[in-house]
């Protein structure tokens, strides 16, 4: 059989299956049995129209059989008079067994006989596409190949979805056996591939096939007009009507157009006249009553060729169809428009072996290639049903693609899983070589005994063992699929149905930006839980590093993409101090949101009481229970912050930073509150602050004290985690914009001082101050809430410094305790010193700038036009007098409240209530050491350093920072009190001091715990030279004692005029300490 028979293949099976049933006596003829037996079990439907099939086995036991049946009756009523009539029955009697016999073959073999099939033909167009693509000069002479493998191959993908679902009856037994189809057949994509594939080449090479054609055409003219001048042909004797159609045949082939190199393709060669004169031979050489018949042709003209006359005839007819019915082939032999009415079923099929274990996704564009002729089987005087067939056509492809995008992302989450990529990477985290180093150090020691738990921690390059590459080529398979896919769906020609577009590479970039937008929010939360930033940043990296992957394989920026995701996650409004616009009405900044919300309610507020605090040393916060599934300092880290800012950029700290700014202004509120409802107590007391008695009296009439304290501290705590979050975004913009970070830094070391400023000047302040560009971030972020307030800067907040002076008389300091590691006290106290410092600074600020804007506003309405520049430089100088006048009110500020606090401090301590001293002293030094505007010379009128020497003394030897040597001293040998010292666990001392004798002036050994706090060499100091060792290192805690801050010991009246005796002149002649008891 030749290749254009192979083509024809399936109409001659059709034939033979409905010739049979309508002409049952056929099959009593010598060969009908087995070409009857041969197409019988491969079958179990007949398509008769569309979708309509019948039951081909039933309808032959139904029609066929009886007839069959009655010529078997009358051959055996003839058996004793014709010798014929007993082959007939022979003959009747194997047809009947072969019907009842074939259903059952074709119901257990059929579907393994074209499976086979399918996979013959899986094989060889896989290789025909690889041949012809490798030699394309080779496709035009072997076209009829191509065209018989399209149309085997779409024969076969016609039988399989007409015989999913078939039950037959079998012929034996009543009961109903379905036909076992596999739903899941991997070939079938293989054969649709194919045939697209196929129809590429053959439309990519069109101008090549139609020139071999015309070529060959040329040639069988010749080939024929010397057949028909043959001896043969001579001696037939051919009347003149055959041998004018002959003539008319010769004609039409020497008139086709000449291939002319590139020109092939347009040439508009009609050559249907030639088909109709051959096809007029053929008629009147095999009907009945011609003369000559075809036999007769091809026998006289055989022996002078390789070919007889009827078959170059028949070579050039076929032939012909390649020049101008080349479309119309490819339409006949590889049309699919039938699968339309198989839709569903061709859903089912696509989703089981897409994505299978066999499956190729790049097939996926042959699968939604189908539905482009799905509208051909709507009927033209039926209108409506092409707008039906074309809406189920698009919602064929509509259901498709979302198979195809899920498979997408699905492949990209098997990449970015904890068993994809993340294997990988966990191999290589610090976290692991260090669990490693622990277990190996514990190996080391002789107590040891094994080391059962290093096992589960393999090491890098692991998963390259043979037994263990399960993983990786695991790993690879995902990556060649996706990089296939994507490639696939770059290359992919638009899909066009009835008005329906459907660009592949847009529903791709839709899919990946999808897909990584739901992943960021996805792996924002763990366990309920906010994930670290920094976590949250390598694993959006590692989507990053796989969307790259894609990126190569795809005409898109994917990363442009990205970048629009993340921003419109962080966008939630425009940042203070840089846009004026107003935020746009739409759904953004989900993800910041989350982030920001779980940050203020968590650290912030500390909503869940796990015990907040911020450790100024560690620059951090820390809890003391987890906060969900971390302790707070696995995420308030400046490394866990910068992530953050790495990860949002400057809309996602403007919106954290906005958050808190909204809690701070309401904090802000209450103390507002409370200071003007203590306000007559405050004026008498600032009155009586010298006479003990009243003071008392009016410290114990101030109400409200302990809520001011608690909103006080939650605003230091506040501040301090928005000046951790400028610090990490400063970071940040240095490293990435050093030209941006400088530009800003120079612009707020060169800031003209004015009050008050101008609008634009304050916006780019707000600016600087968020980005961690200023140094005075606590005072400026209050004084932009504070001038948004009413009220403030009136003569009630003058009495300030005189409410946070009652805050000595709080019940908070008997539970104070001061930790040496942290630099910070156990209950967050030294937030209250932040919180002090900024809003007395911010509120004297505030003040000045409103003075200012009313005698400005009271100079313009008595101003004339004359003498404008002169009043210019007068407004200069004015400012200039504005801003000293404010830093001298924020120090006198400040000065107040250390006076008054170190008052009350002082002249309320007692033998009965001694215990909260030190903590109230560390945390008065502390001030001083965090504002710009409080000299310690302030303090040391009202507390001599001598006494907060020796506490850091003591606090530092307590906690063993560092191996020392501590040789004994004259204030060892007088006995320090350490009932209000904290121990190394953190308890207090019971009342007693420190023996003196051998014992005492022993060397005593300390080892070092996790931070070096040198410690003075008692016997070369002296109470009146503390000199630091070697390197300029401060030996006595958290104190600045340079050469611009030295002070004296001396007992000196305090400069605010007041007299008498100071209430710690005791301590100042004392060498024993803070605190002696006699």
């Amino acid at each position: 059989m030749r290749a254009q028979d192979l083509a024809n293949v399936n109409g001659h099976r059709d034939w033979v299956l409905l010739g049979y049933l309508v002409c049952p006596s056929e099959l009593l003829r010598i060969t009908g049995i087995d070409i009857a037996m041969a197409v019988l079990k491969e079958n179990l439907v007949l398509s008769l129209y569309r979708d309509e099939c019948i039951l081909l086995h039933e309808e032959y036991q139904l029609y066929v059989l009886p007839k069959i049946l009655e010529s078997k009756k009358m051959a055996k009523a003839g058996r004793a008079k014709q010798k014929e009539a007993d082959a007939e029955y022979n003959i009747a009697k194997q047809v009947e067994k072969m019907i009842c016999d074939v259903h059952d073959q074709a119901i257990s073999c059929a579907e393994g006989i074209h499976r086979e099939r399918r996979i013959l033909l899986k094989q060889e167009i896989g290789r025909m596409v690889l041949f012809f693509s490798d030699q394309p000069s080779l496709l035009a002479p072997n076209i009829q190949m191509v065209f018989s493998a399209l149309a085997l191959a779409r024969s076969e993908v016609m039988w399989y979805f007409r015989h999913i679902g078939v039950v037959s009856v079998k012929s034996k037994a009543t009961r109903i056996v379905p036909v076992e189809i596999d739903s899941s057949d991997p070939t079938i994509g293989f054969l649709l591939d194919g045939m697209d594939k196929l129809c590429c080449l053959v439309r990519k090479y069109v101008s090549a096939i139609r020139g071999y054609a015309l070529a060959y055409l040329a040639s069988a003219a010749e080939r024929i007009r010397f057949l028909l001048g043959s001896p043969g042909m001579i001696a037939l004797d051919i009347d003149a009507e055959l041998r004018n159609l002959f003539q008319q045949v010769i004609g039409c082939l020497e008139k086709s157009p000449k291939p002319q190199g590139e020109h092939v393709s347009t040439a508009t060669a009609d050559l249907s006249d030639f088909r109709k004169n051959w096809l007029s031979v053929l008629m009147v050489v095999t009907s009945s009553r011609s003369s000559i018949n075809i036999r007769h042709l091809e026998k006289a003209t055989i022996s002078t060729g390789k070919e007889g006359l009827v078959s170059e005839g028949n070579a050039a007819y076929v032939w012909s169809r390649s020049v101008d019915e080349l479309e119309d082939q490819l339409s006949t032999h590889a049309c699919v428009k039938q699968l339309y009415y198989y839709r569903q079923h061709l859903t089912v099929v696509f989703r089981n072996t897409m994505f299978g274990p066999e499956g190729r996704p790049q097939h996926c564009c042959a699968w939604l290639g189908v539905a482009s002729s799905f509208p051909d089987n709507a009927t033209v005087s039926v209108p409506e049903e092409f707008l039906k067939i074309g809406r189920d056509a698009v919602s064929y492809v509509e259901s498709l693609i979302e198979s195809i995008m899920g498979g997408l992302e699905g492949l990209i989450n098997i990449l970015d899983s904890e068993s994809g990529f993340g294997s990988l990477e966990s191999k290589l985290l610090p976290e692991q070589a260090a669990i490693r180093m622990n277990h190996a150090a514990k190996v080391a020691m002789p107590s040891s005994k094994s080391m059962k738990s290093n096992s589960d921690l393999p090491l890098p390059g692991n998963e390259s063992e043979p037994a263990n590459r399960d993983t990786i080529k695991m790993l690879e398979a995902a990556v060649q699929r996706l990089t296939s896919l994507c490639s696939v769906l770059n290359e992919m020609e638009p899909i066009c149905i009835l008005n329906h577009v459907f660009v592949l590479r847009e529903y791709l970039r839709d899919c990946v930006l999808n897909n990584f937008r739901r992943r960021l929010i996805t792996i924002l939360k763990i366990d309920r839980d906010l994930q670290r930033p920094s976590v949250l940043e390598s694993l959006v990296h590692r989507h990053m590093n796989i969307v790259h992957l894609v990126e190569q394989h795809v005409s898109m920026d994917l990363t442009q993409g990205m970048r629009e995701v993340l921003l419109s996650e962080a966008f939630s409004g425009p940042i203070r101090g840089l846009h004026t616009f107003e935020k746009p009405v739409q759904n953004t900044g989900t993800a910041i949101s989350i982030i920001c919300d779980w940050y203020l309610e968590n650290v912030v507020k500390d909503v869940n009481g796990a015990g907040i605090l911020f450790t100024p040393i560690d620059k951090c916060f820390k809890s003391a229970r987890p906060v969900g599934g971390y302790f707070a300092e696995a995420v308030t880290d400046l490394s866990e912050l910068k992530a953050f800012v790495r990860l949002f950029g400057p809309y996602g700290v403007d919106k954290l930073d906005g958050m808190i700014r909204e809690h701070l202004t309401a904090l802000l509120n209450c103390i507002d509150t409370t200071l003007r409802s203590n306000k007559e107590y405050l004026e008498a007391l600032s009155a009586h602050m010298h006479n003990s008695r009243e003071r008392d009296y009016y410290l114990k009439q101030v109400h409200e004290l302990e809520p001011l304290i608690n909103f006080s501290i939650q605003a230091g705590q506040a501040l301090c985690f928005t000046s951790l979050l400028a610090e990490a975004a400063g970071q940040v913009l240095d490293a990435n914009t050093p030209l941006l970070f400088s530009l800003l830094s120079d612009f707020t070391k060169h800031l003209p001082a004015s009050l008050p400023e101008r609008e634009d000047i304050r916006r780019l302040k707000t600016l600087t101050n968020t980005l961690g560009v200023t140094t005075e971030h606590d005072i400026a972020l209050v004084n932009s809430i504070l001038l948004d307030m009413v009220g403030v800067g009136d003569v009630t907040w003058g009495l300030l410094p005189y409410l946070y002076a009652t805050c000595m008389t709080s019940n908070i300091w008997n539970t104070s305790a001061f930790n040496v590691s942290t630099g910070g006290f156990n209950n967050n106290v030294h937030c209250l010193a932040r919180c002090i410092n900024a809003v007395i600074a911010a509120s004297e600020f505030v003040r000045a700038e409103r003075k200012e804007l009313e005698r400005q506003l009271l100079s313009q309405q008595q101003s004339n036009r004359n003498g404008t520049e002169l009043k210019e430089l007068e407004a200069e100088l004015q400012n200039l007098e504005g801003i000293t006048s404010v830093e001298v009110n924020i120090k006198a500020s400040m000065k107040i409240f250390i006076k008054c606090a170190s008052t009350i401090i002082l002249q309320s301590w007692s033998d009965s209530n001694r215990s909260p001293l030190v903590a109230k002293l560390i945390f008065l030094d502390q001030l001083c050491e965090l504002s710009n505007y409080l000299p310690r010379s302030t303090l040391e009128v009202h507390v001599p350093y001598a006494i907060l020497r020796s506490i850091y003394q003591q606090y530092f030897e307590n906690s063993v920072p560092t191996l020392v040597l501590i040789s004994p001293s004259r204030r060892h040998s007088l006995g320090i009190p350490l009932s209000h010292v904290p121990s190394r666990n953190g308890q207090f001392y019971s009342d007693h001091t420190v023996e003196s004798g051998e014992g005492a002036t022993s060397s005593t050994l300390k080892f070092a715990a996790q931070r070096k706090s040198p410690l003075l060499d008692l016997e070369s100091s002296s109470d009146a030279d503390i000199k630091p060792i070697g390197g300029g290192v401060r030996l006595s805690g958290p104190l600045d004692y340079t050469g611009m801050r030295k002070v004296s010991f001396l007992d000196t009246p305090s400069s605010d005029g007041t007299s008498g005796p100071s209430p710690l002149r005791r301590f100042v002649m004392s060498r024993s300490g803070p605190i002696t008891y006699k």
